[in-house]
């Protein structure tokens, strides 16, 4: 059956857009993901890639031409189809016969964003990624009234939109529901022979990736932003090589993000052997996997996966999984996960993999001894490092550790003019932490003297059940020499938790014992990730455990629980009984 291609539409505004190049011929046979052709507008370029297999049976907008959104610009057929039938039964519209529902919003971009490109005096600045740090900074770049080219070689959002947080929760939504489903009976939930429709969940993943790209890319073009698509390197400390051209700039922002790090280990290129990227996209839930790595990442896909059938192993060089989060926490982290059928090897270190036809034999040194583990697939997740290769930082004397770029509290690298944001500079590799020193960035390139505050970064980890933590654990506490006092509150005495089945819950205040200033929340249960925002606030505002305690928390709610774990710092719990 031939699927057409259509002219998309790239932001609010769009109305029609330039086919300026074809990579492809009618008569050609392209695969999914070939790159059709190029669209531009007088704000970005965009690469047009076909949705499946097939033979090009009919270009219908020629190289240079113009055609509205909407449009059928090319059609895929099956081999053996009549493209000449296929073409003249979609013709092209012209752009005056688009349909009023198709008009664009009317975007509410600054007043200056439309004009800013024209103006000589306005400052040239080019943010290299289009992640959450570069496209945030790019954005309030606009805002400021700078002259703005985003310069992305992929897609813009990054790895968070397209290959790491979004799509990760995508998973683990349909895992929670499957989860409850399938163990709903005390609900009064009865489902016969429950399944998950692993196609329609892939189909539903890329559904929520290309809407939110999408939205990328309009407020791209509502703010009035250049994007270019290619891989940048700089040739100077005042200027890029993108393919061939040259980009001279007033000011550059690097946010290259980060890459996954895959250790030197024999056999470690073996088919099998994947990165959290691959792991989104298998054909089908593997029988087995394991997970060389116990942070973030690693326990994420763990628990998606073993809810979902796999049988999951994960090996882990420390004593603990999830080492930055609070040890209490993480433990009950690995019991819950245990409860899934997870194993867990910590304190172990892989050596090698074999291949052994259908499956991969891991090697691990334990503390009991080497073991091998047989699984269908391997995920590394060991960490991230930046993603510098390809820029020639020392084009422009740009100073780096190993790649990671050297930043100042005001985001400025060793060049006058250029800064850094995100995975490429910050040790802290969260897309929150990107966009927030995306804003320093930019308030400093136009003129401003802002320093980047790490004290209220929230961590997040979504498993089953979530996890959430703000400011300093028990042990980094005691390490800094705080005299500290600890509020708990389990979640089983908690109704909204106890109605959603977080009986293992626990919220978890450290606090100062002068002052009683609250110096870290650390959650695990239903909503953790939603209620640390309140712990971060209280943070930021170097709140006292009294300022929690009579601020009115709603009920029934998961958040009435932080106002008992902050009475439980002195001992003053309402529904817990005297210790």
């Amino acid at each position: 059956m031939a699927v057409t291609i259509t002219m998309p539409k790239l932001g609010l505004t769009m109305t029609e857009g330039t086919v300026s190049s074809w990579s492809k011929k009618a008569g050609d046979p392209v695969s999914e993901g070939d790159i059709l052709f190029v669209v531009s507008t007088d704000k970005l370029t965009y690469e047009v890639k076909a949705e499946c297999d097939g033979i090009l049976a009919s270009v219908l907008v020629a190289e240079g031409d113009d055609a509205p959104v909407a449009a059928t610009v090319a059609i895929i057929a099956e081999p053996g189809e009549d493209p000449a039938s296929l073409a003249e039964s979609t013709p092209v519209p012209t752009p005056s016969e688009t349909s009023k529902k198709d008009e664009p919003i009317e975007a509410t971009a600054p007043a200056a964003s439309s004009t800013q490109k024209d103006d000589e005096n306005c400052k040239k600045v080019v943010v290299i990624g289009g992640g959450p740090g570069g496209y945030v900074c790019a954005i309030r770049l606009a805002q400021l009234g700078a002259s703005v080219t985003v310069v992305e070689k992929e897609r813009m959002g990054g790895t968070c939109l397209n290959w790491g947080c979004i799509p990760t929760k995508v998973l683990v939504h349909t895992a929670e529901l499957y989860h409850e489903t399938i163990n709903g009976s005390d609900l009064g939930l009865i489902v016969k022979d429950a399944s998950v429709d692993w196609a329609a969940l892939m189909t539903r993943k890329t559904g929520v990736v290309d809407q939110l790209v999408g939205g990328v890319e309009g407020l791209m073009v509502a703010n009035g932003i250049d994007v270019v698509y290619g891989e940048a390197s700089f040739a100077s400390a005042g200027s890029l090589k993108v393919g061939n051209d040259i980009l001279e700039f007033d000011a550059a922002v690097v946010a290259t993000g980060s890459e996954t790090v895959i250790p030197p280990i024999p056999g470690v290129d073996l088919p099998g052997i994947v990165t959290s990227k691959e792991a989104l996209s298998f054909d089908s839930v593997p029988k087995s996997m394991t997970v060389v790595g116990g942070g973030v990442i690693g326990m994420e896909f763990a628990c998606v996966y073993a809810t979902l059938g796999t049988k999951v192993t994960v090996v882990e060089m420390l004593d603990t999984v999830l080492p930055p989060i609070d040890k209490e926490i993480s433990a009950i982290a690995r019991a819950s996960m245990e409860a899934l059928g997870v194993k867990f090897y910590t304190s172990s270190k892989v050596t090698g993999f074999t291949d052994k036809g259908d499956k991969i034999a891991t090697s691990v040194e334990t503390p009991d001894g080497p073991i091998s583990v047989e699984s269908e697939k391997v995920l590394m997740s060991v960490g991230r490092k930046a993603s510098t290769a390809s820029l020639k930082l020392e084009n422009a004397g740009i100073l780096h550790d190993r790649g990671r770029i050297t930043v100042d509290r005001f985001m400025a690298t060793s060049v006058p003019g250029i800064y850094a944001i995100g995975d490429c500079c910050s040790p802290i590799q969260l897309a929150h932490v990107a966009s927030a020193e995306g804003e320093i960035a930019a308030e400093n390139v136009m003129g401003e003297s802002k320093a980047m505050d790490y004290k209220t970064v929230p961590s997040c980890v979504y498993t089953m059940p979530e996890l959430a933590s703000v400011g300093l654990t028990e042990e980094e506490a005691v390490k800094r020499g705080h005299s500290i006092k600890i509020g708990r509150f389990p979640l089983s005495a908690n109704g909204k938790s106890l109605i959603m089945k977080g009986y293992d819950g626990l919220i978890k205040f450290v606090v100062d014992d002068r002052y009683d200033e609250i110096l870290g929340v650390h959650i695990i249960g239903p909503r953790a990730t939603d209620l640390i925002v309140e712990g971060a606030l209280a943070l930021r505002l170097e709140a006292t455990v009294d300022e929690v305690v009579t601020t009115i928390h709603a009920h029934p709610t998961v958040g009435e629980a932080l106002a008992e774990a902050a009475l439980a710092v002195n001992g003053k719990a309402i529904h817990m009984p005297p210790s």
